[in-house]
């Protein structure tokens, strides 16, 4: 009912366009300020369009854009673990476009037909309250967080309406299919994990607080925000990456399959991945470009500066069962872990 009443409300919000422009309509979980940032600077250029944004998390932008796929409400995609818009692109979601820089992405972080292409890199980090903690006493690996010192300190968002979450949780899940042949270490490593944790929060603005606030110690998220809320916040925040490597998704954009204005959307795609918004993406939003021909001196020292192990990660095993792992998760692991 609830997620009903979302759509309803988002219908009639689409609806309210009192000017004669043309409404180009996104999707994104990319936050507030980046997203007015691009509305203004790509209506700037085409003074005829009304960018209209839903800013939600990565799987309920994937969930709309599933419920919507017989008429879609949404002409742009921008921003989801590269595992969603695998499984959007089996489901026949989204539209083919081969951007002017194709040729400058690596091929494991793009659609090998042109569906979806990789924008950000996007490591995940243990981040810690840097006043209650040093990077030292911080955990600084997975299995750290499992020590029951941590029990009580750990905050989280809600895996289930978060992409970084369910990629953190499902990589976990997918490294026990790989060294056991069974997913039933990941998923007992993640029962472990939820007897140390606090709460879930329903977004990632109440975990910074409840981070910041010393409500608890501990989380997990991704890098580039956590930077972001230490650098531009001045919340204290810490981090470190887990030493066995750590997981690096790769986040998308895409058309959607069907749009209403399709060729209109193929020019915000260009606009918002050109290497002047990537720079600026890099500079002011603390993204890291998945782009390779990005000159390294235009980017920022925090991102020329950074050195990670990544974990070997199988995305299709993911993209196929990542679903089926987190409604398991939630049915019979969140909040019983300590049981």
């Amino acid at each position: 009912m609830k997620f009903t009443l979302c759509i309803f409300l988002s219908f009639i919000f689409l609806s309210c366009n009192s000017s004669n422009k043309t409404p180009l309509v996104v999707y994104s979980p990319h936050g507030k300020d980046m997203l007015e940032e691009f509305e203004k600077r790509f209506e700037k250029v085409h003074p005829d369009v009304d960018v209209q944004w839903l800013d939600m998390g990565s799987q309920d932008a994937y969930d709309r854009i599933r419920t919507e796929k017989e008429n879609p409400q949404a002409d742009m995609w921008w921003g989801a673990p590269s595992t969603m818009f695998i499984r959007a692109e089996k489901e026949s979601l989204l539209a083919a476009y081969t951007p002017a820089w194709a040729d400058h992405i690596a091929p494991e972080n793009r659609s090998a037909h042109n569906f979806w292409y990789g924008t950000f890199a996007t490591p995940e980090v243990i981040a810690f309250n840097s006043h209650l903690l040093t990077s030292e006493e911080a955990p600084k690996d997975w299995n750290d967080l499992l020590d029951p010192k941590w029990k009580g300190k750990i905050i989280l968002r809600y895996p289930l309406a978060s992409g970084t979450l369910r990629i953190i949780f499902s990589s976990i899940i997918a490294q026990s299919v790989k060294n056991y042949g069974t997913d039933e270490n990941g998923f007992q490593w993640l029962r472990r994990l939820d007897a140390n944790t606090k709460a879930y929060t329903p977004d990632p603005t109440q975990m910074y607080l409840r981070l910041a606030r010393e409500e608890a110690e501990v989380t997990l998220w991704d890098m580039p925000d956590i930077v972001f809320q230490a650098e531009v916040n001045h919340y204290p925040f810490g981090y470190n990456f887990p030493k066995s490597g750590t997981v690096s998704l790769t986040d998308g954009i895409a058309i959607v399959r069907g749009c209403k204005h399709e060729k209109l959307a193929e020019e915000f795609y260009e606009f918002v991945t050109s290497k002047e918004s990537m720079i600026l993406q890099a500079r002011k939003f603390y993204r890291i470009p998945a782009r390779n021909d990005i000159p390294r001196d235009s980017l920022p020292k925090w991102i020329t500066s950074t050195h990670f192990t990544s974990m070997p990660i199988d995305w299709n095993l993911i993209a196929q069962h990542e679903s089926e792992w987190m409604e398991k998760w939630d049915s019979e692991i969140k909040g019983k872990g300590s049981q």
